[in-house]
């Protein structure tokens, strides 16, 4: 297994022609930048704790890497909106859910996999800023209903375009064959980790 990641390594460096674009050799050393610290990390527990094997932090390490970059990188596409990639999720929820673009409290935090707390503070930012309206329920006033304004939707209906645009750039470097294959070990993970249901 650690021979198998070693070489991993090795071949995704290999990869990078001299030829390529300069933008790609700086995408290449970071994604190796983010394998040495995750290696680091490894040599450190090998060290450390030689009664265990610390593989797993070679996945999870990786993983927790890509989610502060791609945090950071579409963060940098909203940030002329005034979003951050929490109350951009919120506004595209409404968005995927279709018109008239309104869900339920509930129904957005299942959505979001977010805590009611979490949710409010992304509510009242984007509320404050005339992007969403919260609205009784008709058939019951204890109820309410979260609803894109014309602004939010206009808002929206501009920037997805852009974040698919920046999700888009490091997936090419994979191609369509490797992306269905990261998507296939990716869902084998999420499987794995899968709380059993009673």
């Amino acid at each position: 297994m650690k021979e198998g990641i070693a070489e991993g390594r090795d071949r995704a460096a290999a990869d990078v022609p001299p030829e390529a674009a300069p933008q790609d050799r700086r995408r290449a050393r970071g994604g190796r930048a983010a394998r040495e610290k995750v290696d680091a990390i490894f040599r450190q527990w090998q060290a450390e704790r030689p009664d265990i094997d610390p593989a797993p932090v070679h996945v999870y390490g990786l993983v927790a890497q890509i989610q502060m970059r791609s945090t950071a990188f579409i963060d940098e596409v909203l940030a002329p909106y005034g979003l951050v990639r929490g109350t951009y999720d919120v506004l595209t929820a409404l968005r995927r859910a279709g018109a008239p673009y309104c869900l339920t409290p509930k129904q957005l935090s299942q959505s979001l996999f977010l805590s009611p707390a979490g949710l409010t503070s992304r509510l009242n930012r984007l509320e404050a800023q005339h992007l969403v309206a919260r609205l009784p329920e008709p058939s019951d006033r204890r109820t309410l209903r979260i609803q894109l304004t014309a602004a939010g939707e206009a808002v929206i209906n501009e920037v997805i375009p852009l974040v698919f645009e920046a999700q888009w750039r490091p997936l090419r470097a994979l191609g369509a064959e490797g992306s269905a294959r990261l998507v296939e070990e990716l869902t084998r993970l999420a499987e794995a980790m899968a709380p059993v249901e009673a």
